[in-house]
């Protein structure tokens, strides 16, 4: 199974982000049900691995908090701009839980995250976009902000690679309690 850990969006939220799509070529778009914030990519693991996994993710504590999306960004890769997102501003309770999942994911076995934690939600994957339609769009955008949205619960996500795009499903919901 391919797994990660992620936050699901309500579907308002889902909207306005899709409305941003568009009006730039060389792009590929993630579709709106596949919008997601990634808390920690786990990757190929075999079924007794996942389950261990899941134990482990059963077992976080952690308070309900605001998540604000604001800002555009980019992620580059050897000079190259690999993916556009949105910015998710960093709070106590995305840390804290994004801490926790870490935490317990390294006790059930897995190797520490190497890359520092970019809370972000991917709109697009880039196919060679021309750079001056990427700084105007990013310019057009930037000032994107949503209305904060209570966190309540954390999700546990299979990944399968498709022809056009990645299939996500939720595999089991993990509820965070006051």
């Amino acid at each position: 199974m391919r797994l990660f850990v992620a936050l699901e969006l309500p579907d308002d939220l889902k909207g306005r982000l899709a409305a941003l799509a568009g009006g730039m070529p060389g792009v590929r778009w993630v579709r709106p049900e596949n919008y997601h914030l990634t808390l920690r990519f786990i990757g190929e693991v075999p079924g007794h691995t996942a389950e261990d996994l899941d134990l482990a993710l059963a077992n976080i504590r952690a308070k309900p908090f605001a998540l604000t999306l604001s800002g555009l960004g980019i992620f580059e890769k050897a000079g190259r701009v690999q993916s556009l997102h949105v910015v998710a501003e960093r709070s106590p309770g995305l840390q804290h839980l994004q801490a926790k999942i870490e935490t317990a994911l390294q006790r059930a076995g897995l190797p520490p995250e190497r890359k520092r934690f970019a809370p972000h939600v991917t709109l697009a994957r880039m196919d060679g976009a021309p750079m001056a339609k990427l700084v105007s769009f990013l310019q057009t955008h930037n000032l994107f902000r949503s209305e904060p949205v209570m966190v309540e619960r954390f999700v546990l996500f299979s990944s399968r690679l498709g022809k056009e795009q990645a299939v996500y499903t939720p595999e089991v919901e993990y509820a965070l309690a006051a």
